[in-house]
């Protein structure tokens, strides 16, 4: 059950399907706005009626709703004059109304927000986040308007206002062409290969309207928000390590307390709770934010891995070192640190590869990391198999370079696993 418009361009794509109904349920479309600023929300208004009058809503709608909102051209507007900011989320879910297209936004909401941004002197910074995030990124302020399509609803409207309607949703039914009643299957149909499948996939999802670039886009602010998060996280649990193992009661029990509440919270929670909650009223890059939560999070984890690899240590080791000569600080770092390290690496890998498969939910916050990225390339594919898989396969990937360069550093911490390998390396 989908959009109708949308459902006819799913259709176009899978021949296999088919439209089973269209008379299901209808809706107003509306934009949404913050209850605390009613003055945006009546010049959208405003907007809205004089594009009725003039003229210029019956060509958008043409444009997206009535033509081939695929072979639409959209048109392209110059805010560099512009002397206010608006912050506009979007879902970039699929066309008609907004989607991702040759490195730019297009769809219906796209246009008539841009002209509506050009008509009133503002820039438009538009802000990419999970649908479902759309109403509480704008009840919390992080966002001004809102718009991929919305229906207005009582629920909704409860939370945030609503334009005036600028269109219907009319719920289409898709079903398979085979389920249904007096479908005696197609002639003529040529199979095509598996690598003839594999190679116009690729073409479709990478290589036309230069995908590729949201690909390396997503990879990039994956790996970033990982090694950052890692970095954090590291050196967050090692003074968590050291309040866990202090001897006064105050600082064990905050450690405790810490360490529980982060391992039971859900990562997602945690990511939300501090993007909407605690930087609610604060303009913050949300890759930051996103660091943040995942540093947080692995601290929790990190800090019992050194704790149970420092206590692992047998104690008369550091008993030996201070007879010998080392004060505290010189036994920890020449004696009992090196064993704990080869001991806590083998966990601190597994726990690393982990971080980064987490960071798959940051689209929840707008960052576009790889995941996201391939949802969008899904909403303008329609292919369901080929982003899926070209994401997982980037994971394996990135997991199997970590995997690769910790088990270096594992060698390089370990005296008897490292004449191993310079035997081998000689041999």
């Amino acid at each position: 059950m989908l959009d109708l418009i949308t459902g006819r361009l799913l259709l176009k794509h899978n021949p296999e399907l088919a439209l089973l109904t269209d008379d299901i349920y209808n809706s107003p479309l509306g934009v949404g706005f913050n209850k605390n600023n009613p003055t945006l929300r009546a010049e959208f208004n405003t907007f809205l009626q004089e594009i009725r009058r003039d003229g210029t809503y019956a060509i958008l709608e043409k444009r997206w709703f009535l033509d081939d909102a695929e072979e639409a051209v959209m048109p392209s507007f110059d805010f560099s004059d512009a002397t206010k900011k608006l912050v506009v989320g979007v879902a970039v879910e699929d066309l008609p109304y907004v989607a991702y297209m040759n490195g730019q936004y297009v769809g219906f909401d796209i246009e008539i927000i841009s002209r509506f941004a050009k008509r009133y002197d503002y820039k438009i910074d538009f802000v990419q986040m999970e649908f479902p995030s759309l109403i509480a990124a704008l009840a919390a302020g992080k966002v001004e308007m809102i718009a991929d399509g919305i229906s207005i609803s009582e629920e909704r409207q409860k939370q945030i206002d609503f334009s005036d309607p600028y269109a219907q949703f009319r719920t289409a039914v898709i079903v398979s062409k085979n389920r249904l009643t007096g479908y005696a299957g197609e002639q003529n149909i040529t199979k095509k290969t598996f690598f003839q499948v594999v190679s116009e996939s690729f073409h479709n999802n990478i290589i036309l309207e230069k995908r590729y670039q949201l690909i390396i886009d997503g990879l990039k602010v994956t790996i970033i928000i990982s090694i950052l998060a890692a970095i954090v996280g590291t050196l967050l649990g090692a003074v968590v390590c050291l309040m866990r193992m202090a001897k006064r009661k105050v600082t064990v029990e905050t450690a405790k307390i810490y360490i529980t509440l982060l391992r039971g919270t859900p990562v997602l929670v945690l990511l939300m709770i501090i993007y909407y909650v605690v930087f609610a009223a604060v303009n913050i890059n949300p890759v930051i934010v996103a660091v943040i939560a995942f540093g947080l999070n692995f601290a929790a984890y990190v800090s019992e891995m050194f704790r149970t690899s420092i206590e692992s240590i047998d104690k008369g080791q550091k008993e030996a070192g201070i007879a010998g000569g080392f004060t505290k600080i010189q036994t920890f770092g020449y004696i009992i640190l090196p064993q704990a390290l080869r001991s806590v690496l083998p966990v601190y890998k597994g726990e690393f590869i982990s971080l980064v498969k987490m960071t798959s939910i940051v689209g929840y916050i707008a960052v576009q990391d790889l995941t996201k990225a391939g949802d969008i390339i899904r909403s303008r594919t329609f292919d369901a198999f080929f982003p899926l898989i070209m994401a997982a396969v980037l994971y394996l990937i990135i997991a199997w370079l970590l995997t690769w360069a910790l088990g270096r550093i594992e060698i390089s911490v370990d005296p008897k696993r490292k004449r191993i390998v310079r035997a081998g390396e000689i041999n």
